[in-house]
């Protein structure tokens, strides 16, 4: 279970990451609704160098996942390699909770693009992975 688990998380986080490389080469289709909105104004522009390197993050975080899942072997240590999956879960478990104002579930600030999506897809996706990754991890 933990491998096929693991198959699909991975996926989900380089598809994320092709999404990011996407914007990162210029591409602007749902640009718009990625990034939290004070009205119309955006709270950052992220840069494209920026944008590359979560998109280099989230392709490590999927091949990281597949090795967690007990697909190729593990490059780290076994105690950073224990250590990662769980910083890796809370990382994901917090993003979808949220800072309680801009983004998670929990946010106080709605009403814009970037809100309702992050409501319906980004913060039940990122909880998702991360109770996946805390499956994956306690499997492993």
């Amino acid at each position: 279970m933990a491998e096929g688990l693991a198959w699909m998380t991975g996926i989900v986080l380089f598809a994320l990451s092709g999404v990011h490389v996407y914007w990162a080469a210029g591409g602007r289709k749902g640009f718009r609704i990625a990034v939290p909105t004070r009205g119309e104004e955006p709270l950052f522009r992220p840069s494209k160098a920026a944008t590359a390197i979560v998109a280099a993050l989230l392709a490590m975080a999927g091949a990281f996942v597949l090795q967690l899942g007990g697909i190729g072997e593990p490059l780290l240590p076994g105690w950073l390699f224990a250590l990662g999956g769980w910083a890796l879960a809370a990382v994901f478990v917090l993003r979808g909770i949220g800072d309680f104002r801009w983004v998670g579930l929990f946010k106080s600030r709605k009403g814009t693009p970037f809100a309702y999506w992050d409501s319906v897809c980004y913060s039940p996706l990122c909880l998702l992975l991360g109770i996946s990754l805390i499956c994956i991890r306690s499997a492993a």
